[in-house]
């Protein structure tokens, strides 16, 4: 668009009183920069909003703005413009009328782009106003993730479906890896994943296709992928494992490796898992920020919860356990409780398997069982380190088990984790494993169980009817009658799942003496859970229950992830 087009929308929008003639200016020169269009480059430096500058671009020039997230556009309309014209220009095709394609561009005033494109496509184009970022979405959307560099890989590749063969030559798919176009495809899906919020990346080979999957807020979507990338599965896993510095020849066993990227001001620190399938091999990639760092009172405890622990890491010696399941944000905990007690004065040693975030000034250490550096092994190293506090990855065994709680009891403050579905299973679980009574009761200080529950996004929250049957179905015997829940309804924001981002509910039992002697004469998980709860523990669903009443999450949320309990509420 040329300089006078952009002066003569921007005295259009001060006229309507959107824009000052400051702002027009510092646009102007952000535009020389960019070469955006005039609209959008205000719009992206929050001048104004997208719907209004172009509401007035439509009413003054008299051509129609359209929101495509709102339309429903048809496939066979989408098929008559190739993807890598549409990425290209930032248009969608609208709808198709006889030879009249209606195309959805940002700037309608751009004559010589709309020839092109009129040329290229052989129709009579008839455009219509749209955003940038609303342009790009329809793209990702209709087209998938990469679809115009997978058409430039297939218009390049003279018989892409012979690379799917087990005959393929190896050299062919090599060559391939090596190709611009697989290495932006492979940066495309982990951008968008990151864009996504996703903490996983799936990418799984079937027998007709390949998937790419997404896991956000602990749930998996579909990532929307051109069909033909089933054609390059063998070239995109090979690019992986490049960059995860993996052996490419090899694809009969599991590998594992890690890939260091940046993204946008993000270091992401990628964990790839390869496993072999009979269709190809599996990828999964796990993404981890700084961003996932928490500090405690960002974990979604409650004041009594937070106190709670608060104490319990001020402690000089004993054992505090994490219990849950896999990705219910155990990690997560233990890194923000020792993230708050790091300082100069206190010698911090970790070992686990893997380290997932790397601490400003605490030692951490990887298991290596290959070599023989186990849990066991590694904490007995560690004990001649000189250390005052200590985290476990996880104790599994007797062995680890045994040399944990002496680590404790000779007066070290250690953290660590265990799989049990709640926390007073946690006790009868070191009692199975052959541990002593006398050693869990005078070691273990405090045992914390949790989950992770979406969060209703706020964008879309609303209150619901029928808060009684469905406090009901949270097994609370005595719903109070001011109590108000609430659901997302489902918006661009979230991408329509009513759920923005997670917190924690957790169940905090502190070993007081009367659940000391239950655990010195063998009592049971729930005899133990009973007794907890007479001294005032919080089981995981009453947690769960109050993040309901507070709208921070959903009844349906908290039924999927806790077990049934009847909850008399207080």
């Amino acid at each position: 668009m040329g300089i006078k087009d952009s002066i003569f929308i921007g005295e259009m929008l001060i006229d309507e009183g959107l824009i000052t003639p400051e702002q027009l200016d510092a646009g102007l020169k952000e535009q020389k920069k960019t070469d955006k269009f005039i609209c959008q480059t205000l719009a992206d430096l929050g001048f104004a909003s997208e719907d209004k500058i172009f509401a007035v671009l439509s009413r003054k020039l008299g051509i129609s703005y359209v929101r495509v997230k709102d339309r429903t556009i048809d496939k066979a309309v989408i098929e008559k413009v190739p993807a890598k014209f549409a990425s290209y220009y930032k248009l969608m095709p609208l709808e198709l009328k006889k030879d009249r394609l209606t195309v959805v561009v940002t700037d309608p005033l751009d004559v010589h782009t709309l020839d092109d494109i009129k040329l290229l496509l052989n129709f009579e184009i008839h455009p219509v106003l749209g955003g940038e970022k609303d342009i790009l979405e329809a793209i990702k959307k209709y087209y998938g993730i990469g679809a115009d560099t997978i058409e430039r890989i297939m218009a390049e590749t003279a018989h892409p479906e012979e690379l799917r063969l087990p005959t393929a030559a190896t050299q062919d798919v090599e060559e391939l890896v090596e190709d611009a176009s697989i290495i932006k495809f492979v940066n495309q899906i982990i951008q968008q994943a990151y864009y996504d919020r996703a903490t996983d990346i799936h990418v799984e080979p079937y027998e007709d296709e390949m998937k790419v999957r997404y896991r956000i807020d602990g749930i998996l979507y579909d990532a929307t992928i051109p069909p033909s990338i089933k054609y390059f599965q063998a070239a995109i896993v090979s690019r992986i494992k490049i960059m995860a510095n993996l052996n490419i020849a090899e694809r009969r066993l599991p590998q594992d490796g890690r890939i260091k990227v940046k993204v946008g001001d993000d270091d992401l620190d990628l964990r790839v898992s390869i496993l072999p399938t009979p269709y190809g091999e599996s990828v999964v990639i796990r993404l981890l920020t700084n961003r996932m760092l928490y500090s405690l009172e960002d974990l979604g405890l409650s004041k009594p919860d937070l106190k709670i622990l608060e104490e319990m890491i001020k402690k000089p010696h004993g054992i505090i356990f994490v219990t849950g399941p896999t990705g219910s944000g155990k990690t997560t905990t233990l890194y923000a409780c020792l993230s708050k007690i790091n300082n100069k004065e206190v010698k911090i040693l970790t070992i686990e398997d893997p380290i997932e975030y790397r601490l400003k000034g605490i030692t951490q250490t990887q298991v290596h069982p290959k070599i023989g550096l186990t849990f066991a092994n590694g904490l007995r190293s560690m004990l001649r380190h000189d250390p005052d506090v200590m985290m476990v990855g996880e104790v599994r065994d007797l062995e680890t088990a045994e040399i944990t709680i002496r680590v404790a009891l000779t007066g070290h403050l250690v953290f660590s984790t265990i799989h049990t579905n709640d926390a007073a299973g946690a006790v009868t679980r070191l009692l199975d494993m052959g541990i002593e009574p006398y050693l869990v009761a005078s070691s273990v200080e405090c045992l914390i169980a949790q989950r992770l529950v979406r969060t209703i996004c706020p964008d879309c929250k609303y209150p619901i009817k029928g808060k009684k049957e469905a406090l009901l179905d949270l097994g609370i015997n005595n719903v109070p009658q001011d109590a108000v829940i609430y659901e997302g309804k489902g918006c661009e924001t979230c991408k329509f799942t009513g759920y923005r981002g997670r917190t924690g509910i957790y169940e905090f039992l502190v070993m007081n003496d009367q659940v000391r002697e239950l655990v010195l004469s063998r009592a049971s998980a729930d005899q133990v859970k009973k007794k907890a709860v007479k001294s005032g523990m919080r089981i995981l669903r009453q947690d769960g229950v109050d993040k309901v009443l507070k709208g921070l999450t959903t009844v349906s949320e908290v039924i999927r992830v806790t077990p049934q309990e009847e909850i008399a509420f207080e």
